[in-house]
């Protein structure tokens, strides 16, 4: 009897952080940006939205997330380290001279930003890399 209780209690334990995961991710905000002299576009993700911007003088055109894939961004998003935002290294340097567009990921959570330095859009660092790829895959939609 004592195994079924603590078997039980393990599960509700358990079951109640991936859901808590889950609830920090409706207060969580995503905002991915390519910018270079003739490319912006900006999608941000918040509580299974997506917004995006193509072009610097356009409105933003919102559309619903479906559910799948916004299990998809949020373990993707479980995967990643906020601390180690800021200090991710960009694997190759094409933006400098304008070989790539500028990209920037920022995650704004609990009233804190984390925001990587600038990396080559289409090759984010590898820490990051899914999660971008994801949030890339609304503009092609």
């Amino acid at each position: 009897m004592k195994i079924l209780s603590l078997l039980l209690l393990t599960i509700f334990i358990g079951t109640s952080c991936s859901s808590q995961k889950t609830a920090d991710m409706t207060s969580t905000q995503i905002e991915y940006s390519a910018m270079s002299r003739g490319l912006y576009k900006k999608i941000m993700v918040q509580n299974k939205t997506v917004s995006i911007i193509n072009g610097k003088n356009t409105e933003a055109v919102e559309s619903k997330i479906s559910d799948a894939k916004w299990k998809q961004i949020a373990a993707e998003f479980s995967k990643i380290n906020l601390e180690s935002i800021p200090t991710l290294k960009a694997p190759s340097e094409k933006r400098f001279y304008d070989g790539a567009a500028i990209g920037n990921l920022k995650v704004v959570q609990n009233q804190k930003t984390y925001e990587t330095k600038g990396f080559d859009n289409g090759n984010p660092p590898k820490e990051i890399e899914k999660l971008v790829n994801l949030l890339l895959d609304f503009t092609k939609e």
